[in-house]
C-alpha cells in the first residue's frame, strides 16, 4: 500500500561530482537603543554539481541560530555571488533570484528563542565557477564571518528540485470537547511496562491458518481506513468491530492482565486524496473533502477516544501513512512526479488534515500521536531527508496543532525495509552500488535514529521516540545470507551480502520472499520506543489485478507481478506475489510465506 518514490534520477542522468561548501558566520553586536543585541550564527552548506561548460547547480541548506534575545519574526539577507540564481526555496518566504536575496520566516518558524535554530534552503544554478555567500544579516544585524572549510560532496547526483510553495495553513475549527481522562500519569514511552492490544479479528484470521497459532497472540494495529470503520462496517478489512468496540475489548484485556498497563494502536488513515502516488490504497475522500475529514472522521474518533471509560488505556495513534513526504518527492520537478500529489500540495489538505488530527487527538491526555515518517528507501537521500522533516514540522504547526501534540514518529509502516544489514557498511564505495544508489542509509534502524535527530532540529522535543514496523522485514529463509560476500565486483558483492532480497527498494506491494521481522518489543534501541506490527501480517497491500470494490481502492500496477516498473522503482519488475486480493483483505499465501521466512525464525 505504501508508495516508495526514489530520490535519484536514472543512472544515465548522473551528474559529475561537485563540492560541498560550509560557511559559518558569527558576530556579536552590542545593544543599542534602536534594537536588542543579537548574536547570530548562520551556517551555509551547499551541495554542488557540474553539468559541463562551466555551469551547474547546487542545493543550499542554511541554519540560522539565534544566540541572544528571542526573535519574533526574522528576515535573513545575503548576496549571491555573480553568476548564481535562486530557482526554488523552502521553509521561508523568498524574494530575489540573483544578487540580493531575502528570506523571511514562514508561519511556523518565526519565533526563535535564545539558542534556538531553524533550517531553510533553496536550489540554485551557477555559471563560471561556484562560491558561497560570505555575509549575512538577521533583522538588519550583521552575522559576518570567514569562510569555513571545504568538504567533499555528500552526493554526486543533481538533487531534484524541492517544491517552493508551502501548502496553505487554514484556521482550525473550534476544538472538539472531550471528557478529560483521569487515569494514570502520562509516560515517556507508552510501550514500556505495558502489554499491547491483540486485535481479536486479526488474531482469529491468523489462528485459522496452518501454523498461525504461533503468532496469533501478537499485538497488531487497528486500521480506521474509512469513516464507516469507526462504527464497524462488516468489511473484510475491519469486521463488525468499530473503534469503541476495540477500546471496550482493550479495557477487558487490561482488566485481565493484572497491574500492567495496556496500549492499543490505532491507525488514522483517511486523508482527502489519500496516498496520492499509489492507487491500491486510495481512499473514500476526494482531494477537496477536508471538511468531511474533520467533521465526519477525526471529530468522532476524538470524541470516542476521550470517553472516560477509556481513560486508563494508552492509546497510540499512528497518523496518516504515506502522506506528507509525497509533497516533497512526488511533485512537479521530480522524475517521480504524480499529478495527484501536485493537487494535494497546492490545496494544503495533507498538511492541514494532519495538523487537525494532531490537534484534536493530542487534546486527549492518554493519546500518544506518532506521525508517519516514511522509510530509508524513500527519504534516505539528502534531497528528501531534510525537506521531509520540514514538511512534517509544517503540519505539526497547522490547524491548531503544535509540536507538543507529537509524541513520536513511525517508520517502515507497511513496508519491507530490513531492520539492519549486518554484512554491509555504508561508505563512499558501497554507496556507488546499484542497490544503495547513493543513499546515506541501507537499513531502517540507522535511518530512524538519524531522522529522529533531524526532526528534533525542526523543533520537536528531544524526547520524541520512533516506532519501526517490523511486521514484514525479517527476510529469513534459505535466501538469507550468512556472511559478507567476497566477490570483487561491487554490485555482486552487495547483492550477495544484503538481507533485503527485493528486486529494488522501490518495490512495496506484497513482496515475494519477505518474512516476519522482530516481534513487537518495547524500547529495543536508543531513540526507538518500540518495534511494532502496525501492518497486520497477512493483510494484502493491493490486488494483483483490478477488482471492483466499494472501498475506494484502485488497482496499482506495482501489485501486478508481471509489471515492469516505473521511475519510482527504476523500471524494475514489481516483485509482487500473484493472486492478491484488495488492500487490507486477508491474503493467505502471503501469510504463509511470511511465517516460512520469519527472522528471527518462529
Amino acid at each position: 500500500m505504501s508508495s516508495v518514490p526514489r530520490r535519484t534520477v536514472r543512472r544515465s542522468l548522473l551528474a559529475a561530482a561537485g563540492a560541498a561548501v560550509l560557511v559559518a558566520a558569527a558576530l556579536i553586536i552590542p545593544t543599542t537603543a534602536a534594537h536588542a543585541a543579537v548574536v547570530c550564527n548562520v551556517t551555509y552548506q551547499a551541495n554542488t554539481w557540474n553539468e559541463g561548460s562551466g555551469a551547474g547547480g547546487f542545493t543550499a541548506n542554511i541554519t540560522i541560530n539565534n544566540r541572544q534575545d528571542p526573535v519574533n519574526g526574522w528576515s535573513l539577507r545575503f548576496t549571491l555571488p555573480s553568476g548564481q540564481t535562486l530557482t526554488q526555496g523552502w521553509s521561508a518566504n523568498w524574494s530575489g533570484s540573483s544578487g540580493a536575496i531575502t528570506a523571511t520566516n514562514a508561519s511556523w518558524n518565526g519565533n526563535l528563542g535564545t539558542g534556538a535554530s531553524t533550517s531553510i534552503g533553496f536550489n540554485g544554478r551557477w555559471t563560471g565557477s561556484y562560491s558561497s555567500p560570505t555575509a549575512f544579516t538577521l533583522n538588519g544585524v550583521a552575522c559576518n564571518g570567514g569562510t569555513g572549510p571545504t568538504t567533499p560532496p555528500p552526493v554526486t547526483t543533481a538533487p531534484p528540485p524541492v517544491t517552493t510553495a508551502p501548502p496553505p495553513v487554514t484556521t482550525a475549527p473550534p476544538p472538539v470537547t472531550t471528557p478529560p481522562p483521569t487515569g494514570g500519569p502520562r509516560v515517556d514511552n507508552p510501550y514500556v511496562g505495558a502489554d499491547v492490544y491483540v486485535n481479536p479479528i486479526w488474531s482469529a484470521n491468523a489462528a485459522a491458518e496452518p501454523g498461525g497459532s504461533r503468532i496469533a497472540d501478537q499485538p497488531t494495529a487497528v486500521w480506521l481506513d474509512r469513516t464507516s470503520a469507526i462504527y464497524g462496517n462488516n468489511s473484510p478489512t475491519t469486521g463488525d468491530m468499530g473503534l469503541a468496540d476495540h477500546l471496550d475489548e482493550a479495557v477487558a484485556q487490561d482488566a485481565a492482565n493484572g497491574s500492567r498497563s495496556l496500549a492499543i494502536q490505532i491507525v488514522i488513515y483517511n486523508l482527502p486524496g489519500r496516498d496520492c502516488s499509489a492507487l491500491a490504497s486510495n481512499g473514500e475522500l476526494g482531494p477537496d473533502e477536508i471538511d468531511a475529514y474533520r467533521d465526519d472522521y477525526i471529530d468522532p474518533i476524538a470524541e470516542i477516544m476521550g470517553r472516560a471509560e477509556y481513560r486508563n488505556l494508552r492509546i497510540v495513534s499512528v497518523i496518516e501513512i504515506d502522506s506528507l513526504p509525497n509533497l516533497v518527492t512526488n511533485v512537479s520537478g521530480r522524475e517521480t512526479a504524480v499529478p495527484e500529489c501536485d493537487v494535494m500540495l497546492a490545496n494544503g489538505n495533507y498538511v492541514n488534515g494532519v495538523g487537525y488530527a494532531l490537534a484534536q487527538l493530542g487534546a486527549v491526555p492518554n493519546v500518544y500521536n506518532y506521525v508517519d515518517a516514511g522509510h530509508h528507501g524513500w527519504l534516505g537521500w539528502d534531497s528528501n531527508f531534510g525537506p521531509s522533516a520540514q514538511i512534517i514540522a509544517e503540519a505539526a504547526n497547522a490547524s491548531g496543532a503544535s509540536p507538543s501534540d507529537v509524541h513520536g514518529f513511525a517508520t517502515n509502516t507497511a513496508n519491507f525495509s530490513a531492520l539492519q544489514e549486518p554484512y554491509i557498511t555504508v561508505d563512499g564505495t558501497t554507496r556507488q552500488s546499484n542497490w544503495i544508489d547513493w543513499n546515506y542509509y541501507n537499513d531502517e534502524l540507522s535511518f530512524a535514529q538519524a531522522f529522529r535527530q533531524r526532526l528534533v532540529q525542526e523543533g520537536f522535543s528531544s524526547s520524541v521516540g520512533m516506532l519501526i514496523d517490523t511486521s514484514r522485514n525479517g527476510w529469513g529463509g534459505a535466501s538469507r545470507p550468512t556472511g559478507p560476500s567476497s566477490a570483487s565486483d561491487l554490485n555482486t558483492r552487495i547483492d550477495e551480502s544484503r538481507v533485503d532480497r527485493r528486486i529494488h527498494k522501490g518495490n512495496w506491494c506484497n513482496q515475494s520472499g519477505a518474512g516476519l521481522g522482530e516481534r513487537p518489543t518495547a524500547a529495543p534501541a536508543s531513540g526507538i520506543d518500540a518495534y511494532v506490527w502496525i501492518k497486520p501480517p497477512g493483510e494484502s497491500d493491493g490486488s494483483s489485478s483490478e477488482i471492483p470494490n466499494d472501498e475506494g481502492k484502485g488497482f496499482d500496477r506495482m501489485c501486478d507481478p508481471t509489471y515492469t516498473g516505473n521511475p519510482r522503482n527504476n523500471n524494475n519488475m514489481s516483485g509482487a506475489l500473484p493472486d492478491a486480493p484488495v488492500s487490507g483483505h486477508w491474503f493467505s499465501a502471503q501469510f504463509q510465506e511470511l511465517m516460512a521466512n520469519a527472522y528471527p525464525p518462529l
